[in-house]
Order: C-alpha cells, then sequence, then structure tokens
C-alpha cells in the first residue's frame, strides 16, 4: 500500500465516522479498523484526532467542490447566468442529489457546531466563494451600493440555499412527498431563488407585474 492511498483509506474512513457519529463519539480505533490500518498509521499521517477531523473535514470539502465545480466564466458571461450558475452550484454542493453522501452531512454538521475545522474551511474555500458571489454582485447593483448592501444580498442568497438542506426534515412535514420529489428539485430551487434575487435588484419585473402582464396577454389570445 502506497503512502497516499494509506492517507486517502484514513481520510475516508474518519470521514465517513466523524460525518455518522461527530467528532465526541468517533475513536481513531474505530477509524483504524474502518480503514485497515493500524493506530501508528494514524498518529504518523495526522498526530492526533483533532487533527484528522480538520484534514476529514478539508478533504471532504475538496471532494464536493470536485463533483459540483463552478463553471468557468468569460468576461463575456452575463452576470445573470453567472449568479444563476452559482446558486445551482451551490444548491448540488449542499443538496446533491441523488442520495446523500458522508462528504456533505459532515460540511454540514461542522456549519452547525462549528469547530477549529471551521475556521480553516472559511478561510480556505468559504471566504474565497463568498467574494465570487460579492463579485457577481458587484455588476448588477449602482456603483454607490455600499458593501453592507451587498453582504446582505450575498448573504440572502446563500441563506435561501441553506435553508433547503439545514430543513430536510421540516420540509417533508409541510410539503406532500410527491410536490417535493417534482416541484423541490436542485434545478427548480436555482431557478427559483435566482429568480427571487433578480426580482430584488431590478433586473425582472415584480412578480405582481409580471402575473399582471400573463394575464393580459392570456385574455388577449383567448379574445
Amino acid at each position: 500500500m502506497t503512502t497516499d492511498s494509506t492517507r486517502e483509506r484514513i481520510l475516508q474512513a474518519a470521514g465517513e465516522q466523524f460525518a455518522n457519529d461527530g467528532f465526541a463519539q468517533s475513536t481513531i480505533r474505530a477509524i483504524c479498523r474502518k480503514a485497515g490500518v493500524n493506530l501508528a498509521a494514524a498518529n504518523y499521517y495526522f498526530g492526533d484526532k483533532e487533527r484528522l477531523y480538520i484534514e476529514a473535514v478539508k478533504h471532504a470539502r475538496r471532494q464536493r467542490e470536485k463533483q459540483a465545480p463552478l463553471p468557468n466564466w468569460t468576461s463575456s458571461t452575463p452576470a445573470e447566468e453567472k449568479l444563476a450558475q452559482f446558486v445551482l452550484t451551490l444548491l448540488r454542493r449542499m443538496l446533491c442529489e441523488p442520495g446523500d453522501p458522508w462528504q456533505t452531512r459532515l460540511i454540514i454538521r461542522e456549519i452547525m457546531e462549528p469547530t477549529k475545522a471551521c475556521e480553516e474551511m472559511v478561510q480556505e474555500a468559504f471566504q474565497p466563494f463568498f467574494q465570487i458571489l460579492l463579485d457577481i454582485l458587484k455588476e448588477m447593483v449602482p456603483d454607490s451600493t455600499p458593501l453592507h448592501t451587498l453582504h446582505h444580498w450575498a448573504l440572502s442568497v446563500i441563506g435561501q440555499c441553506f435553508y433547503y438542506r439545514a430543513n430536510e426534515k421540516i420540509l417533508t412535514m409541510l410539503i406532500d412527498g410527491e410536490e417535493l420529489r417534482e416541484h423541490f428539485t436542485v434545478e427548480k430551487l436555482s431557478g427559483h431563488i435566482t429568480d427571487v434575487i433578480l426580482r430584488g435588484l431590478g433586473h425582472r419585473p415584480p412578480l405582481s407585474r409580471s402575473l399582471t402582464v400573463s394575464s393580459l396577454r392570456s385574455s388577449d389570445e383567448r379574445n
């Protein structure tokens, strides 16, 4: 077994264990058993349980980024298109259709119960990702828009996406299963959230106006 494959197996086993049981309830011994390695190997690569946990969270985050990458944009890509693709990417990383891989469960657990691993994740990944969103929004608002207003809009985007992950069980109690399967897919949620933000920023007409125009068109067609 190579050095890289040994480390990878430990990280995979640790990530699954931490995602299922949390940091406190997981043991190095159980992780090593799952990975098929001895305790000395885990100590050699990671030193202690806390460092192993931090590296497992990093590993999970990098895997999700590879599984749901942001597209490559050019200078001619419209801001509205970039926003839509950003929202879709974020939802894909959070909601993981189909299934619910351990990587996402571990990341969400860390966000909900933050430790030192969350600090590193914010610095290395969330902050740059957040800046991408801010840069998109800057293209869509007046130059005089204050930074705190941009932050409000950016957090509105993230908050709407995160709601569907953090409240999955509540949603199944509120909304019929068939409706959830048909109308709450990643693609449809992405379209809805993007539409809400674009209307709020004035890049699409208010919904009431749109409905009125749509109703008038339908009436004209009938006549």
